[in-house]
């Protein structure tokens, strides 16, 4: 597997003049996908996440790779993970998920007008493949059965577009 952050310390000055020294974690970023298909129902992963020591709820996601934009990035993992394409996509905007350290900003779409293709996960990664009403990820999303913050975002701003039409 190669390398996927860089750690560096800059010097920067904040907008009221302070200056100060901080350490960033530079990472490519990603996009993750809230898939639905025509039964309302959103592709989940369970994956093991060896940092967290067990499995977690998350939508299907990834790293950008060479710097590839990206729609192109959460359209490749939506492929690889949860074996789909998508005719239709929206975004729903960009989350930090941990701007005190990190550089990585994840995108998030909603994927929608779903074919079967075949999925090709990578070697390195273990997970179970789940398609489960949206009302019963919300729950999950509300009650902390679902813990990772880009697929509990997700979720929440899916179920907002469509309430809001």
């Amino acid at each position: 597997m190669s390398q996927i952050v860089t750690l560096s310390e800059e010097r920067v000055t904040l907008p009221n003049g302070v200056e100060m020294t901080c350490q960033f974690v530079h990472h490519p970023g990603g996009a993750a996908v809230v898939a639905l298909n025509e039964e309302g129902e959103i592709c989940l992963l369970r994956h093991y996440r060896p940092v967290a020591g067990e499995w977690l709820w998350e939508l299907p996601a990834g790293k950008r790779d060479n710097d590839e934009q990206p729609l192109l990035t959460a359209q490749r993992e939506l492929a690889e993970e949860a074996g789909v394409e998508a005719m239709h996509w929206a975004q729903l905007g960009a989350i930090y998920p941990s701007p005190g350290v990190f550089t990585e900003v994840i995108h998030l779409y909603l994927a929608t007008d779903l074919k079967e293709v075949g999925s090709h996960p990578e070697e390195h990664e273990l997970f179970e493949l789940h398609w489960l009403p949206l009302a019963r990820a919300l729950t999950m999303a509300q009650n902390g059965e679902i813990q990772d913050a880009k697929s509990i975002i997700g979720i929440f701003r899916a179920v907002v577009r469509f309430a809001s039409g």
